[in-house]
């Protein structure tokens, strides 16, 4: 387990399901930190530090909805891979969409996993492999991740010579 906190960014935009999510972390005590972003356009903010945001420090995980307006999930995870300070980012969706196009989209975009949100029972043991999956995958330290805040700030504009 991490000596430090996991980063979770919930990018949901029903405020029940939100909730619900939050309820369901803080019922089953996991103690890292949850942001959200209410599309995938406030989520790339997020990420990457623009406007009023501070960032998100490595490492962290993305929980994704599919269907959000102004920017839905598989359109966040394209522009996500398409990013070289984030493409190595970790997400599982979460979504009530059964629609195959759309697992297909997101695993063809490298999700770690695709969660229908149809149960409570089902949900919490999506809760509890996500624990389970924080605590036991190693990742690298903070340090040595390639693309911190700090360097993406720095490192935004290409040269063309």
């Amino acid at each position: 387990m991490p000596s430090y906190p996991i980063q979770i960014l919930l990018v949901e935009d029903d405020e029940i399901d939100a909730e619900i999510i939050q309820r369901a972390f803080h019922k089953q005590h996991i103690g890292h930190p949850l942001s959200r972003a209410s599309d995938g356009l406030e989520a790339l903010q997020i990420l990457r530090g623009e406007g009023n945001y501070p960032g998100l420090a490595q490492p962290y995980l993305i929980l994704l909805d599919i269907n959000m307006p102004r920017m839905n999930g598989i359109e966040f995870l394209q522009a996500l891979r398409q990013d070289v300070a984030l493409q190595q980012s970790i997400v599982f969706v979460l979504t009530t969409s059964n629609n195959e196009e759309d697992k297909i989209a997101a695993y063809n975009e490298h999700i770690a996993g695709y969660f229908l949100k149809s149960s409570r029972e089902e949900f919490s043991g999506f809760i509890h492999l996500l624990d389970a999956y924080v605590r036991l995958i190693e990742f690298p330290a903070q340090s040595l991740y390639p693309y911190n805040l700090q360097e993406k700030r720095h490192d935004t504009t290409l040269s063309c010579a």
